[in-house]
């Protein structure tokens, strides 16, 4: 057997077995190392400042988990222990209350009320507050799972802010890619990135900031239900749904229809719609022209946008990390074989 054959199955079999040994936290550290590919432009930023990669890379990862993880688990945490605790006679009550809302509803609404009536005969008490306990339930686990991944992605962030440059180095010289493509494969994977980052944290804030804005103007406390709210829209589909709803529900129970409503269509059209749909490619696009430079390969807004898009729903909630970095990923590639492509037509002329 000639050596190289050897070098090569004994590379396979120690693959096999880190793979067997490390699956387990294999979202975590890719999670972790694409967060430290975002925030790099922090990490370089720290080292000049304060003249140690360990003191930057641990002020890194600290202020990634009080800004990133820290809020929105407290608020998962908050929210499982709150529903936890909810009696089963108040979402009867709520259901009671919502039915007589229906049979006599205000006269502006009368036109509604054929449609409401057919709804109702379908609708089941029982299964209401069963399916209600099965959500609750659900966040629970959900919250679980997620303050314990948070933990291993900080970790493994600061591992990766570190040792990365140490790990950078390392690839260029092991992979069977010219030094030039390396940079440009690292390049443009750290550009895509950082635009995602920084977008989802912009858009997160703008979301909060217009339910917390809309809510204080009903006698609640805007800056605590407007940071929930926008880290709560980092929760792919029910996100804002879990932010507005409640509060729609205790304005019905409460005698308040008006402002029921009016937190339901201002939650649905102006946040949900205009702010998501159609200001969130905005946000990315501004970001996009701010953030690289020049020479860099900007990616188009909307395929990023629609690339967290099907993150989200393939991968849940880390996808929206997961789907640009694949497409970037992707899009480099192609772009290298093209270069390629080229290298070898001009030769052949």
């Amino acid at each position: 057997m000639k050596p190289q054959y050897f070098v090569a199955i004994l590379f396979a079999t120690s693959l096999y077995w880190m793979y067997l040994l490390y699956a387990p936290f294999l979202l975590a550290i890719t999670i972790a190392a694409l967060l430290a590919i975002s925030t790099s432009n922090i990490q370089t930023f720290f080292e000049k400042v304060l003249r140690s990669k360990f003191r930057a890379a641990l002020l890194s990862s600290l202020l990634l988990a009080v800004l990133f993880f820290a809020p929105l688990g407290y608020f998962l945490t908050t929210l499982t222990i709150k529903l936890n605790t909810l009696e089963p006679e108040i979402f009867l009550n709520i259901e009671q209350y919502i039915t007589d809302f229906i049979e006599n509803p205000p006269e502006y609404l009368l036109f509604l009320k054929p449609y409401a009536v057919n709804t109702l005969e379908k609708l089941n008490i029982d299964a209401f507050t069963s399916n209600i306990l099965s959500i609750t339930a659900t966040i629970g686990s959900f919250s679980a799972g997620f303050l314990k991944n948070a933990f291993l992605v900080i970790i493994f962030y600061f591992f990766a802010q570190y040792n990365g440059t140490y790990i950078i180095e390392f690839i260029k010289r092991v992979v069977q890619m010219s030094v030039d493509e390396t940079t440009l494969l690292i390049k443009e994977l750290s550009s895509v990135m950082s635009v995602v980052f920084y977008s989802i944290i912009v858009n997160a804030m703008l979301q909060g900031v217009l339910f917390g804005v809309a809510i204080s103007f009903m006698g609640y406390n805007g800056l605590l239900f407007g940071i929930m709210y926008g880290f709560a829209s980092l929760i792919p589909v029910v996100g804002g749904i879990i932010m507005w709803l409640p509060f729609m529900l205790f304005e019905f129970y409460s005698g308040n229809g008006s402002n029921a409503i009016f937190i339901a269509l201002y939650s649905i059209i102006v946040i949900s719609i205009i702010a998501d749909t159609f200001i969130k490619p905005l946000i990315i696009k501004e970001i996009n022209s701010r953030l690289l430079d020049e020479d860099d390969t900007k990616i188009n807004e909307l395929v990023i946008f629609f690339a967290i898009i099907a993150g989200l729903a393939t991968f849940g909630f880390w996808g929206m990390i997961l789907g640009p970095a694949i497409t970037a990923f992707f899009l480099t590639i192609m772009k290298l074989f093209e270069e390629r492509t080229n290298e070898c037509k001009l030769k052949s002329d």
